[in-house]
């Protein structure tokens, strides 16, 4: 009996031994939080041997990385819901009280909303323009866990108009390029003057002013641009699908290359995805 007494007080020890560590093990963690969040995945980076490091635009948390923990491995069904162009609910296991803190949160569990991908990864066209938007996303919302709904429900519409096959991929994306710039504060204009606001149309176009200037306002690298091309571009701005459908290509081609250079202004580099983009 002594020695079964032994044994069990031992035991006891040991467990107590145990929780104690775990005790001083989540003393030095700190508070470790659940977070729920919907968000589309902008990219991944490999981790270790199985693990990923896994970029999102989240609805409520803006930009996000976390790790997700072997989602490489063949038979890890988790992984395949955290690709590219997904729309996913995510859960996150973060130390402290904050998403976005000390260390990269854990991404715990994911559900798919819906997989965009799978009508965007098939086509070229629009694969590339897809990944310029994920990338343009991305640049628009550089500091992590600062809210940007308006750009995040800009990228879903985008991605879902794009999968869907509803209108040219290129058309798409220089849409979705002009209303980032819209809700960030670049809105270009595309009829009255950007400087002195005389009402347009206005035949002068420079970069460097905001749009469309008048004929006083042109300053040295001022453009002449088609009125057409104009016309496409306040429609991509505003949604009027049916006047850029019914567009010109090279009027198309002309406005691309426009909404490039705003883009690369305002940015102050441009995207390394625009330059496999079919126009």
């Amino acid at each position: 009996m002594g020695a079964v007494k032994t044994a069990h007080t031992n035991g006891v020890a040991a467990r107590g031994r145990t929780r104690s560590g775990r005790s001083r093990a989540w003393a030095r963690m700190g508070v470790m939080s659940l977070f729920r969040d919907d968000g589309i995945v902008l990219r991944t980076q490999k981790l270790g041997e199985a693990d990923r490091i896994i970029t999102l635009l989240t609805r409520g948390h803006g930009r996000v990385r976390a790790v997700a923990r072997g989602v490489r491995r063949t038979k890890s069904k988790f992984g395949a819901r955290l690709e590219p162009f997904s729309h996913v609910d995510v859960q996150f296991f973060a130390r402290g009280s904050e998403l976005v803190g000390r260390g990269l949160p854990l991404c715990t569990q994911s559900e798919t909303i819906a997989p965009y991908g799978g009508g965007i990864v098939t086509d070229y066209a629009r694969y590339t323009a897809g990944t310029a938007m994920l990338e343009t996303a991305e640049r628009f919302t550089d500091h992590e866990g600062e809210p940007a709904v308006q750009q995040y429900l800009l990228l879903v519409g985008g991605l879902r108009t794009l999968a869907r096959g509803e209108h040219a991929p290129h058309l798409v994306l220089d849409a979705f390029l002009l209303r980032s710039l819209a809700v960030n504060g670049y809105a270009p204009s595309f009829g009255d003057c950007a400087k002195c606001g005389m009402p347009g149309p206005n035949r002068f176009f420079s970069v460097a002013s905001g749009g469309s200037v008048c004929v006083d306002c042109r300053v040295p690298g001022s453009v002449v641009p088609s009125p057409q091309t104009l016309v496409l571009l306040g429609a991509l701005l505003t949604g009027d699908w049916e006047t850029a459908d019914a567009c010109e290509p090279r009027y198309v081609r002309e406005g691309s290359g426009l909404v490039s250079a705003y883009l690369h202004w305002h940015l102050e580099r441009g995207l390394r995805s625009l330059r496999y983009v079919e126009k």
